[in-house]
């Protein structure tokens, strides 16, 4: 008789547990970032969002705002606790500060009035040198760690807001190019060659929450890329391709973090207290440090630590690699000898990634789980039709140009990333569109119409030169199918039964419609084959509203509305034969956007909840399956 290890062509295992596929190991512990308590200042302050030096194990504050006034007390962090050293010479809050610990400078500040102070700290003691040129506080500044090198940006004078920047090099300062727009209590993070400049609280000349960014490269700055919420007195740490942004005074203070990776900002957990007017550096925006501030009225002491957990996406998938199809092992935890098999329901779950710029639902999706295009649909909370388009490149979303015509109630969308195809759709009942439009990476072009116009229709297609819209409604639902050659559209055999809602996957000659409404919420499922449509196993939950990712022979269907109980965040695998439910959604919700060529890697985005959201997840999952193996 044939052993196991003959018939399954590798040695038996003895494993105490199955083996987690990488995909899921992933999902389950991902990698993101978290603000935890630290070591508590000795005196409470604030007014130090621009002074705070060093790292995490090895930081100090000098100076700052209290109760009855300014301070000059210098405190030092070792990681775990803060220590009192000797106090600058000069007590003063608002000041700019740069280096490391120990060896760092404090300029500016308010002692009450403005002053050019700048002192240096040795190790052991502090020593007056060279002045700024300006007197002003309040103002942006760098992180760079370098006690000889630093810039000093924007700020406040006593009776105006400042856009003068000041060079450090070690022994004098220097007036050097101004940034385009003065504020005060604005941040910055970087080094004296490459910074930015960012936000600014309201002021006479600026009496908003400011979202502008300028960078620095080392001899003019530059506007750039808006930070998402406009914020002043914010902290931050980095470098011009890996910073961080926190906290912000305006009333109510918040907690919002943002992290830049060089080209998009991107909201990340926030500080576990709200607050503005705390100190914080840190080397790069993966590893920073806040300290005091003021969350309200009053001073704190909290200390909080930026540190990241779980497996970075960069992880070698090699401490996974025992998943290999074919083989068998017995697990003596549970007793029972398994193989791991090809093909089957998918091994994964959902999980959060960065949420649209745009709240809306009743969207459009193409392209993939890591290169997406999402577009239309209905905004909250205006409900007015949405023309809007973002680009999703697997970790954030960025806008780009706008759909020609706005549009929701679920248009049909096909094709990639930078090549898709946006149809039908409807602004209200009874005001249905047969316009069509092709993207061609950077806009979109208005091209033959859809012959029949309609909304809540669904669309598929690997690319947009071969799609297909199936379903919808007009007056009544409908069973119009028509598929595009790039450039017209041509009616074709209708489906089997006349349904809107529902969801369409595959190919202009090869797709799945699933789900809908007939009117009444339904389960079925049809196949095309290029020139007719079969009726085949039905859902195992009937809905409407619902979205998906793959092929016709591998799709996952989300999400969907099942009538008066409401949403359900219910997935379904197809495997060409039959349905099999695998992990929900993370956030039950219905009418959001699918995008996805496969069934084991999708993104669900927006899509109603009670109301519109912005909320986006990705599904990553395996493409095997482990199974007990039977004598039968």
């Amino acid at each position: 008789m044939a052993n196991l290890k003959t018939l399954s062509g590798f040695p038996i295992q003895n494993l105490s547990s199955d083996p987690v596929p990488y995909a899921q190991a992933l999902a389950d512990n991902p990698y993101a970032g978290v603000w935890s308590s630290g070591g508590s200042l000795n005196t409470a302050r604030g007014e130090n969002f621009g002074n705070g030096v060093g790292t995490q194990t090895a930081a100090a504050v000098a100076g700052g705002a209290t109760i009855p006034g300014s301070v000059a007390v210098h405190e030092q962090y070792d990681g775990t606790s803060w220590t009192e050293a000797t106090d600058i010479n000069t007590a003063r809050d608002g000041t700019w500060a740069d280096g490391t610990q120990p060896a760092f400078w404090v300029a500016g500040g308010g002692a009450p009035s403005y002053v050019t102070n700048t002192e240096t700290w040795n190790g052991s003691s502090w020593t007056e040198v060279n002045e700024l040129n300006t007197a002003r506080a309040y103002g942006g500044g760098t992180c760079g760690r370098s006690s000889t090198a630093g810039l000093v940006v924007a700020g406040y004078t006593g009776t105006a807001n400042s856009n003068a920047v000041e060079s450090w090099d070690g022994t004098n300062w220097t007036e050097i190019a101004e940034v385009n727009s003065a504020r005060r209590k604005a941040s910055g993070f970087g080094t004296s060659t490459a910074a930015f400049a960012i936000g600014a609280s309201p002021s006479p000349g600026n009496p908003g929450l400011d979202a502008r960014v300028e960078s620095w490269n080392g001899s003019s700055w530059t506007e750039t890329t808006e930070i998402n919420s406009g914020r002043g007195a914010s902290s931050g740490a980095g470098t011009t391709t890996d910073g961080l942004i926190a906290g912000s005074e305006q009333s109510p203070t918040n907690a919002l973090t943002e992290n830049w990776n060089g080209t998009t900002w991107t909201e990340v957990n926030d500080l576990g207290t709200a607050r503005g007017n705390f100190a914080g550096s840190g080397g790069t925006g993966s590893v920073a440090w806040a300290a005091g501030g003021t969350p309200g009225s009053g001073y704190v002491t909290n200390t909080e630590e930026w540190t990241f957990s779980g497996l970075p996406p960069s992880t070698p998938a090699a401490g996974y690699s025992d998943a290999i199809v074919g083989q068998m092992y017995y697990n003596s935890t549970s007793g029972q000898f398994k193989a791991i098999k090809d093909g089957g329901a998918p091994i994964g779950t959902w999980a959060s990634t960065n949420n649209l710029n745009t709240i809306r639902a009743s969207l459009a999706g193409a392209g993939t789980q890591t290169a997406s295009l999402v577009f239309g649909g209905i905004l909250q909370p205006s409900t007015a039709m949405a023309a809007v388009t973002e680009s999703y490149d697997g970790t954030s979303f960025t806008e780009v140009n706008d759909l020609n015509t706005a549009r929701g109630y679920r248009l049909g969308g096909a094709g990639t990333q930078t090549a898709a195809l946006a149809f039908g759709g409807g602004s209200a009942p009874g005001a249905e569109f047969n316009e069509t439009e092709t993207w061609n990476g950077s806009s979109w072009t208005e091209v033959n119409n859809l012959n029949n116009a309609r909304d809540n229709l669904g669309g598929a297609g690997f690319t947009n030169t071969a799609s297909i819209a199936a379903g919808g409604y007009d007056t009544a639902v409908r069973a119009y199918t028509e598929t595009w050659d790039g450039t017209n559209w041509t009616e074709v055999s209708d489906l089997n039964t006349a349904k809107a809602y529902g969801t369409l996957n595959g190919t202009s000659t090869d797709s799945i419609h699933a789900g809908g409404s007939t009117p009444s919420i339904t389960g079925q499922v049809e196949l095309w084959n290029g020139s007719s449509w079969t009726e085949t196993t039905d859902l195992n939950t009937a809905r409407s509203y619902l979205a998906s990712s793959g092929t016709s022979t591998s799709v996952i269907v989300f999400g969907g509305y099942l009538g008066p109980p409401g949403s359900t965040g219910a997935t379904e695998f197809w495997n060409g034969s039959s349905w099999t439910e695998v992990n929900d959604l993370g956030t039950t919700r219905y009418d959001s956007s699918g995008s996805g060529q496969s069934s084991s890697s999708a993104l669900a985005t927006g899509g109603f909840i009670s109301d519109e959201t912005n909320v986006a997840e990705e599904f990553t999952a395996a493409d095997f399956t482990i199974n007990p193996v039977t004598t039968s």
